[in-house]
């Protein structure tokens, strides 16, 4: 199923993080994303300062909406986004599908 159609499900800390199976599976349907210091990133490019900023808000609203937010670093032309589920202490789907739905964006 398309990561982007599912929704982001609260975690429980009784959860174990995904397997480097799955992890390996759903880095074939987000476009560029990297595992860096056992998190998913994405750095993101664009023209100028307004931009990035625009890119920002709406990751911001899909991010509320979803109620798994990421980490977000940005500056003039560039966005980074890091995801990483704090209550499992490593990756989860839900990772994965808001990346998805960020990927829909740009």
């Amino acid at each position: 199923m398309d990561l982007s159609k599912k929704v982001c499900v609260a975690c429980e800390g009784r959860t174990l993080p995904i397997s480097m199976f799955l992890i390996k599976k759903y880095l074939k349907q987000v476009k560029s994303w990297k595992i860096r210091n056992k998190h998913l990133y994405k750095e993101f490019k664009f023209k100028n300062f307004k931009e990035s900023l625009k890119f920002v808000n709406k990751v911001g609203a899909i991010a509320e909406k979803e109620g798994h937010h990421p980490n977000i670093y940005f500056t003039w032309g560039k966005c980074n986004i890091e995801l990483f589920t704090h209550a499992v202490k490593g990756l989860s789907e839900n990772d994965f599908i808001l990346a998805a739905k960020i990927d829909k964006i740009k």
